[in-house]
């Protein structure tokens, strides 16, 4: 499978809420990083998806601009779910670049705007503080914390 196909297969692996897939996609000791989540690293990364992919969000994926060689790529992401108890809809533009090794990713980056994200997640609060690192580290704090409770109860 070429790199190209791989970016693909993850997210339309994303889009079916299928975490064992998605995982397969990353060599066991690669790294991921995002403005949610901070780094994660190996069996994380998988647990991230896990968790993401077993809520009632109503994910939806829209894949564009894939390009890859045989050593990096990138790909644009647009991620549509809900958000809390409040259900607020999220639209969130993501750009994603990869590294490769051995057909799997070894290290994989989403960028977006947290602010933006905050803004529609958290309704007016996000959209007042979003862009203050108290709430951005809040808010990482907050997903690291929902990560280790969900691995901890799958182990």
């Amino acid at each position: 499978m070429d790199n190209a196909a791989l970016i693909e297969r993850l997210y339309d692996a994303l889009g079916r809420r299928d975490a064992a897939t998605m995982a397969s996609c990353y060599l066991p000791d690669a790294t991921f990083t995002d403005p949610a989540f901070g780094e994660l690293k190996g069996d994380e990364i998988g647990g991230m998806w896990a968790m993401l992919s077993a809520g009632d969000s109503g994910l939806k994926v829209d894949l564009s601009d894939v390009v890859a060689d045989d050593r990096s790529g990138s790909a644009t992401w647009v991620a549509h779910y809900v958000f809390g108890p409040q259900k607020r809809p999220v639209v969130n533009r993501i750009s994603a670049t990869f590294r490769f090794e051995n057909g799997l990713i070894a290290e994989h980056v989403d960028r977006f705007s947290f602010h933006t994200w905050a803004g529609q997640a958290l309704g007016p609060v996000g959209r007042l503080l979003g862009w203050t690192p108290f709430l951005q580290a809040r808010a990482r704090n907050q997903a690291r914390a929902g990560l280790d409770r969900f691995m901890a109860r799958r182990e």
